[in-house]
């Protein structure tokens, strides 16, 4: 069951690296293969029960994937330093972006709904 999840998982990324070769260079191949299969998780409606279960078995691998940036943060923290106010100032921005457009489209979501609701 294991082993039927990761190939699914695999496929996916090895269709996505396809498509990044052929033609979309600008994204990553496993991007593309992570939207291929969130697309095909939507229109299947359900989670099988192999992927649920190879996924669930990565992830407690995660954590590791923080490891090599926490080093480069240790490394270059002298540069990094140096560019503080910048990558402050990125960031504080990025945030303020980032949280107006989530209300204004949780907003429009939730008028969405009520409309609906309402009777015609």
């Amino acid at each position: 069951m294991l082993l039927r999840g990761l190939t699914w998982l695999v496929l996916f990324q090895l269709v996505g690296t396809a498509l990044n070769h052929l033609f979309l260079s600008i994204l990553p191949g496993p991007i593309i293969g992570l939207v291929l299969l969130m697309i095909y998780l939507m229109i299947r409606g359900e989670v099988s029960e192999p992927i649920s279960l190879a996924a669930s078995g990565l992830l407690r691998y995660l954590p590791l994937l923080l490891v090599p940036p926490a080093v480069g943060v240790m490394v270059y923290a002298d540069q990094i330093a140096d560019d503080f106010w910048a990558i402050v100032g990125s960031l504080v921005l990025s945030l303020m972006i980032s949280l107006t457009f989530a209300g204004w489209l949780m907003q429009k979501l939730i008028d969405r709904q009520s409309s609906r609701r309402e009777p015609s």
